[in-house]
């Protein structure tokens, strides 16, 4: 299977200064903020590779559904809500779930979102993947989807989630839809480069049931959930983005 590499340095930050309001107004505004501030969370992984992300998201999403379409995409284990907020804002025409299973991270998510303002950044919903797809809060019906992202969960939680991401995956994507899993990963049973050789031994001292997952391994569980490795981008810090593709029909 051919692979596309694409590899991303750095990128710039935009900085808006806010206008000037009246003093009652204002006052307001503050308060409103400061409570929103307090259940914002800040990692700094995510401020580093969100940008990177949307670029090779940008080109995927074109190639696959055509520039102007307009999708409707899960996130699952959004974490802080800062990649979604980023990725409502940079792809205005995909309608954005975000979720996660943790209440810190669910009031962070709404944090953002509001302080966004993005309209097409939905609630947070409360999902833990382990879970059927029909305990799932909101409504979820078969190919529904055109998109799920997934961003440094594998790795850092139990093998049985991955096989429930896939599982979910088969049964909420559309025929040609396609999930997104960002994160390090083993390719062939080799783990390159020695940092992230350090990284998979630091997971499994903390939990030995989490670690780097190989790719071979996936692919194994994609093809159960009738979906195929479409493409790989090597990505900032040693991570790799993983597009997995549905079928167009069961039988493929």
């Amino acid at each position: 299977m051919g692979v596309r590499h694409r590899l991303f340095f750095s990128w710039q930050t935009l900085a808006i200064l806010p206008h000037r309001l009246p003093i009652g107004v204002a006052g307001q505004r503050r308060s409103v903020a400061s409570k929103m501030s307090e259940a914002k969370l800040v990692i700094e992984a995510p401020e580093r590779n969100k940008e990177p992300i949307t670029l090779v998201l940008q080109d995927v999403l074109s190639e696959k559904f055509g520039a102007d379409s307009s999708l409707k995409a899960l996130e699952v284990a959004s974490g802080t809500g800062q990649h979604v907020v980023h990725l409502g804002q940079r792809l205005p025409k995909v309608s954005w779930q975000p979720s996660d299973m943790e209440e810190k991270y669910l009031a962070s998510i709404s944090a953002y979102v509001k302080e966004s303002g993005a309209k097409n950044v939905l609630d947070p919903l409360m999902i833990d993947v382990c879970k059927p797809v029909s305990e799932w809060p909101g409504k979820f019906s078969a190919a529904s989807l055109d998109l799920i992202l997934n961003i440094n969960m594998v790795h850092i939680s139990p093998w049985p989630c991955t096989e429930a991401l896939f599982r979910a995956a088969g049964h909420l994507l559309r025929p040609k839809g396609i999930m997104v899993t960002y994160g390090p990963y083993a390719i062939h049973g080799e783990i390159t480069p020695e940092t992230n050789v350090a990284f998979n031994e630091s997971l499994k001292s903390q939990n030995a049931e989490w670690g780097l997952r190989d790719i071979d391994d996936l692919e194994k569980e994609a093809k159960k959930n009738s979906m195929t490795f479409d493409a790989m981008f090597n990505m900032p810090s040693n991570n790799k983005i993983l597009i997995w593709q549905k079928a167009e029909t069961e039988s493929e």
